[in-house]
């Protein structure tokens, strides 16, 4: 909350004090009528009005400079309420006293809430958790038995297994991601090597498709967390690989160790380009698709914050689409 300007306190404060100041010019003015009843010089009922005054003039300024100051202290507090408010002085008028209590009996309030949505959520992260390790059994045993014979169903119900595994990893993913707890380990990486191991996940995707892979490598290292930066590529390679039915994927890596994943899919509406990124939204060729959940590109943003890695997307309808990782070195501690 931004600070309010010591001229707008003197209103608010000049405000409270109107009816003080007006019972003041009605004592003034009785106390003028009584001594001018009882024929009084007029210059001694002038002088105890301008010794009133006088001493208002006196008085008001420093309870402003003190309702300045307790102004002050209130917004610091206001700052770190969720720690302070226990901590707030005591009231000096039954008002004060009695907010004081009203804020005490609602902190307290909101901290059994608090606490109970912290442990509902941690329950459901661990019973999903659970659900996904569980979950991976009886899809290994699946993939067993299909690649026990090669036949033209059994490599369909190969490609939506994989399609199953996908989805169980963006599970797994997502709650990692929403975790108070992070597992991120910064090292130096060699960057082939991750994009081979996400080319080789996607390798029957691309022989089944008959997309062309085009893949130079560059012979970098990165500083970053390998196991979610793989995750992040294969997100990518993923989306371009469902909406890309022929054609190529290029991936280049430049100079300035920027990676850039580049199909000749059916490309972004420009109205959806700036939203692709945002958690949930699927955009017109994601709706037409009925296969997009929202959530990887979402899951990679996510991701490449905490990684310290820009990502950005450009594209073209019916031409393809380019999406690319700033992965130059950042002051990270290496482990």
């Amino acid at each position: 909350m931004e600070e309010k300007k010591w001229y707008h306190v003197l209103w608010q404060y000049l405000k409270e004090c109107r009816f003080t100041a007006l019972l003041f010019a009605v004592f003034a003015a009785i106390f003028a009528v009584i001594l001018f009843l009882y024929n009084l010089e007029t210059e001694a009922v002038f002088y105890a009005t301008a010794l009133c005054a006088f001493a208002a003039a006196l008085v008001l300024p420093l309870r402003f400079f003190i309702y300045l100051k307790k102004h002050r202290e209130r917004q610091r507090s206001l700052k770190n309420i969720e720690i302070e408010y226990r901590n707030l002085s005591e009231g000096k008028t039954l008002a004060e006293c009695d907010y004081l209590e009203m804020i005490d009996a609602l902190g307290r309030i909101n901290f059994g809430h608090l606490t109970e949505y912290r442990e509902r959520e941690q329950e459901n992260i661990d019973y999903y958790t659970t659900w996904v390790h569980q979950i991976k059994t009886p899809i290994s045993v699946m993939r067993m038995i299909l690649q026990s014979e090669d036949t033209e169903e059994h490599r369909e119900l190969s490609a939506e297994l994989f399609r199953i595994e996908q989805y169980v990893e963006m599970v797994l993913c997502y709650l990692r991601l929403g975790s108070k707890t992070t597992d991120y380990v910064f090292c130096e990486c060699s960057l082939d090597a991750i994009i081979r191991e996400a080319i080789h996940k996607y390798a029957s995707v691309f022989v089944r498709k008959r997309i062309k892979l085009i893949f130079e490598p560059s012979g970098e290292t990165v500083l970053t967390d390998e196991k979610w930066l793989l995750f992040i590529i294969e997100q990518l390679l993923s989306n371009a690989l469902k909406y890309t039915n022929s054609g190529s994927i290029t991936i280049v890596v430049s100079k300035d160790k920027v990676l850039t994943i580049t199909d000749t899919g059916i490309g972004i509406a420009p109205e959806d380009l700036p939203r692709i990124f945002e958690k949930g939204f699927t955009g017109y060729n994601g709706r037409a698709d009925k296969k997009s959940t929202g959530l990887g590109l979402y899951l990679c943003r996510e991701t490449a914050k905490r990684l310290s890695i820009g990502i950005t997307a450009k594209s073209t309808p019916g031409e393809g689409t380019s999406v690319s990782l700033d992965l130059k070195m950042r002051k990270l501690l290496v482990e």
